[in-house]
């Protein structure tokens, strides 16, 4: 894992939880304005997901890490983001497998895995980064799904 500084979010929680994870994905962004992009390509993503709360579960966890792991790293590692037609749909702009895109599906889908717990944890950022030089930063807006 790159040793990396993330940007932190201003939460009102007491506990914050940090997971770090990679995952290897193909993909291709289906749009002319894409350039090489447009192209199947892959990156070894890297992503930070930040997850805060005021409860631990009855095992004293804000969130069990594996979790975490299981919700995104098992789901796209070696996949093609674009095959996962839950998430990402070639004929949507703003369901596309851009870099912004995938960030917001990953926050989607780990507080939909929140959700199902008893002391309701909130998913409060994530940070993707596609390659060393380029990286999205995204934060749900409280009260609101995207």
């Amino acid at each position: 894992m790159i040793q990396q500084i993330y940007p932190s979010v201003a939460h009102p929680y007491r506990y914050e939880l940090n997971k770090d994870l990679q995952f290897a994905a193909a993909h291709y962004v289906p749009a002319d304005a894409a350039g090489k992009c447009s192209r199947m390509h892959g990156h070894t993503y890297f992503v930070n997901v930040t997850i805060a709360g005021d409860e631990l579960n009855a095992e004293g966890f804000l969130v069990n890490f594996a979790e975490i792991k299981q919700l995104i790293h098992d789901r796209f590692d070696h996949s093609v983001l674009n095959e996962h037609e839950a998430y990402f749909q070639d004929d949507d702009p703003d369901r596309y497998p851009t870099t912004e895109i995938v960030a917001r599906t990953i926050a989607e889908i780990v507080q939909d895995g929140l959700d199902r717990s008893d002391n309701k944890p909130r998913c409060v950022q994530v940070f993707l980064r596609e390659t060393p030089t380029s990286y999205v930063v995204y934060r749900p807006q409280a009260g609101r799904t995207r």
